[in-house]
């Protein structure tokens, strides 16, 4: 009786074994743009997006069919549309949120109240925060966000299509003649950005030299004044919208400045260069084609 009990126990254990097994196999993790790590206990299978951003990431990485929510704003692709908003980044509706019982929830690291994040965490939500600041931040949010969706060969094949398109543009236009450029990012008050912000590398990427690149912060105010001292060649701008050209228009008060001149005030939907995602490589494409445009007329 005794070694048939402890027969019994025996194979208890060697299932309850297979069993945790079975479960620490189905378990994904990755590290967050804040160093934390993420663990959940399977892919993740009703996911929520608190940017525009992360949202396009998402389904760029093969994970849109697992998203339940988004916030305003997330436009694209246009599926995105069709999804219920909880809110803002800048202010989520929580309580909505919750009900729609998410297992992930993808933050901006500095997009997002930090309150309402941290009460979501409380909730026991898992939220995985992101912010990428280099171009392989990029490519490697698609391939973490992948793992955590559960859809890792879509998220790599993004990721490197990224890769290899800007590897061909900087290949291209790495002897190209430098063009000094200045990116408008807002209009009153007038606003820029340095080189280390995601456009700034663009810039340099296409040959072009960021009048205001060595600015100490990410997204400098600046004036008119020192715009009509640093001189120009190009002039580019996105807008209110992704076809309101008026801040370029408005440059057209200054018939000195060089970029005026020559006629280099050049548009790039905002949404092209101004969101971390795989749009970011057409965006850099328009860009270096624009200051090609910009050497011709010298």
């Amino acid at each position: 009786m005794i070694h048939r009990l402890s027969g019994v126990v025996g194979l208890l254990l060697v299932l309850l074994a297979g069993l945790v097994g079975q479960a620490s196999a189905d378990e994904v993790c990755a590290i967050d743009d804040t160093g934390r790590e993420v663990c959940l206990a399977a892919p993740a299978e009703r996911i929520v997006a608190l940017s525009p951003g992360a949202t396009e990431l998402l389904f760029a990485a093969g994970a849109g069919e697992r998203l339940v929510a988004v916030v305003d704003h997330s436009d694209y692709p246009p599926e995105a549309g069709e999804l219920p908003s909880v809110g803002s980044h800048d202010r989520l509706d929580l309580e909505r949120l919750v009900a729609l019982q998410p297992d992930l929830v993808i933050g901006w690291v500095t997009g997002n109240p930090a309150e309402q994040v941290e009460r979501l965490e409380r909730l026991g939500v898992p939220v995985f925060r992101i912010e990428p600041r280099e171009f392989e931040g990029i490519a490697t949010a698609l391939e973490r966000l992948s793992r955590l969706a559960g859809s890792k060969a879509q998220g790599r094949l993004a990721a490197e299509r990224f890769r290899q398109g800007l590897a061909e543009l900087s290949a291209r236009h790495e002897a190209a003649s430098p063009v000094p450029v200045f990116y408008q990012v807002w209009d009153s008050p007038l606003m820029t950005v340095n080189d280390e912000h995601l456009i700034g590398k663009v810039v340099t990427l296409c040959g072009g030299v960021n009048v205001f690149g060595g600015l100490s912060r990410l997204v400098p105010r600046i004036d008119e004044e020192a715009l009509l001292a640093a001189d120009p060649e190009v002039i580019l701008a996105g807008g209110r919208g992704e076809e309101n050209r008026s801040w370029l228009e408005d440059w057209q008060r200054f018939p000195e400045l060089t970029a005026v001149a020559r006629d280099n005030l050049f548009f790039v939907p905002p949404s092209l260069l101004q969101r971390p995602t795989p749009r970011l490589l057409e965006g850099s494409r328009l860009l270096c084609d624009r200051l090609e445009v910009a050497r011709g007329r010298r």
